[in-house]
């Protein structure tokens, strides 16, 4: 008896020293990249999302760019990975979506945007959505009626805010997010309810497709869409927005020239109270500049990710199909090869760049590729216009607050309190 129960010992023994073998000893037709799958299922899961207090990139990667080189295999959430902070593989990616790669995020991304979710659309559908997003965030919309709405929330919400005793800036530019997903429901249900209405807006667009005979999208997908897109919105931009107050508040000679950029195109009106146009808008050269540098430093987006969809042989690698890949933006946009003191908030090193009307192999704030944000043009506006209401009618001070943390997205764990008071009219 005890013969047995050491062969079936000895027997269980060498199927996990296999198991774990194969595990850390992946199949692959040519050569993997460098790097460490971690402990079996978990694989260095926890190692990826451990909290950081620093701007800088992340320890995890950090370290094994310094251990392994600028592309190596890990396992996170159970899928292998390859992580890449090489530029050009970054932008090859980018480049071969639909022919080599396609969108995917781990399951637990997934969960958070829906199944349906547009990260998870691909080929003619992903394209179709891509053009209705546009009829919402397109240039004629941001130009006809975005950026008037745009300026009116954000005289509303500082007036209001300049009457307590301090706001929480994050909660307070992001209020609503929580109950977002049962009022675009209750939107939905009352425009299917409504016969031969005009196609106003976005949601006008969604049910004139979901009433056709045989619609290109569900119900399902409609609402998985304007979640993300409301998340988006949300948390990217108020986390972005806040960093930069936080930014303006620590270097006085940036704030010095963002106001007078606001100041003079006060002092260019007929009527200094009338609102935005759009040639205004688009003359605030140095508040692109700031809310470029910002989002360079902010890094809300600290992987984008892709999936192989057949063995790709790159940069003397091999990527076996199925493998996901996961772009590192931080790691280009940190890189003091690329950046000269990348860790200093420094808005004039974007004067007169080519990356402020969209995204290069150096800036990857808003991807890259067939997926570059479609909501990148929104977000930068609703920065600028808050940034001009905000230098012009009112000043602020920090009460509290402001530490960041990355886990590895950006947080503010107790948050960033500032007062705010009307400035005295000259």
């Amino acid at each position: 008896m005890e013969l047995y129960v050491s062969i079936f010992s000895v027997s269980i023994i060498t199927m996990l020293v296999i198991w774990v073998h194969r595990w850390r000893n992946p199949k692959c037709n040519g050569k993997l990249p460098p790097g460490s799958m971690g402990l079996p299922l978990l694989g260095e899961t926890l190692q990826f999302f451990k909290p950081d207090t620093s701007n800088d990139l992340q320890p995890f990667v950090k370290e094994r760019v310094k251990r392994y080189g600028p592309i190596f295999k890990t396992s996170l959430v159970g899928q292998p990975v390859i992580i890449s902070t090489d530029q050009e593989l970054n932008d090859f990616v980018f480049q071969q979506e639909g022919n080599l790669f396609q969108s995917w995020y781990p399951e637990t991304f997934m969960e958070i945007f829906g199944q349906d979710s547009a990260a998870a659309l691909h080929g003619y559908i992903h394209k179709y959505i891509k053009n209705l997003v546009l009829k919402l965030f397109g240039p004629e919309s941001l130009r006809e009626r975005l950026l008037h709405d745009v300026e009116k929330s954000a005289r509303l919400s500082l007036c209001l805010w300049s009457e307590e005793s301090s706001v929480e800036l994050k909660d307070a530019i992001s209020t609503g997010r929580k109950k977002v997903m049962k009022l675009l429901k209750d939107i939905l249900a009352e425009r299917m309810n409504s016969p031969n209405r005009k196609c106003i807006d976005f949601f006008d667009c969604v049910v004139k497709e979901l009433k056709k005979e045989k619609p290109v999208i569900t119900e399902a997908i409609a609402l998985d869409l304007m979640f993300v897109l409301l998340f988006a919105s949300f948390e990217t931009t108020s986390s972005a927005l806040t960093l930069a107050i936080k930014f303006l508040s620590e270097n006085p000679e940036v704030l010095e020239e963002l106001t007078k950029e606001h100041e003079a195109i006060l002092g260019n009106r007929k009527y200094p109270d009338s609102g935005i146009t759009w040639q205004e808008y688009k003359s605030m050269n140095f508040t692109f500049q700031v809310i470029h540098e910002t989002t360079r430093l902010a890094n809300i987006v600290p992987g984008i990710f892709r999936k192989a969809m057949k063995e790709i042989h790159v940069n003397g690698y091999t990527i076996p199909a199925g493998w996901g890949v996961m772009v590192c933006p931080p790691a280009v946009h940190l890189n003091p090869r690329i950046y000269e003191d990348p860790l200093l908030f420094n808005p004039w090193r974007w004067k007169g760049k080519s990356e402020l009307s969209g995204g290069s192999k150096n800036f990857m704030a808003f991807g890259g590729g067939v997926r570059f944000c479609v909501g990148a043009d929104f977000s930068k506006l609703q920065m600028a216009i808050f940034l001009h209401c905000l230098v012009t009618k009112y000043r602020w001070k920090p009460v509290k607050g402001g530490n960041i943390i990355r886990t590895p997205g950006l947080g503010f764990p107790d948050g960033y309190h500032i007062q705010i008071s009307q400035k005295r009219m000259k």
